[in-house]
């Protein structure tokens, strides 16, 4: 049996453990750009979401005003 100390074997699992630390740094990087994407999507969602309401009010609004106009054609003599 050899008494030296081989130092292989550190530098080997060393290099594993950057190997993959680097692994996970790439995937973190994905992770994050793919939440970033689905953030910016949500706020766009709301903010369509929120445009839609006002037209659909501003429809409504109009439907009112005309409904209105014809009640008073229809009334009058």
């Amino acid at each position: 049996m050899n008494d030296t100390p081989d130092l292989a074997f550190p530098a080997r699992q060393m290099e594993r453990m950057l190997t993959e630390m680097g692994s996970f740094r790439d995937e973190m990087g994905v992770q994050t750009a793919s939440i970033a994407r689905l953030d910016a999507m949500l706020a766009r969602s709301d903010a369509t979401q929120a445009l839609m309401l006002a037209e659909i009010r501003a429809i409504r609004d109009q439907i009112t005003r005309m409904n209105d106009r014809i009640r008073k054609l229809e009334d009058a003599p």
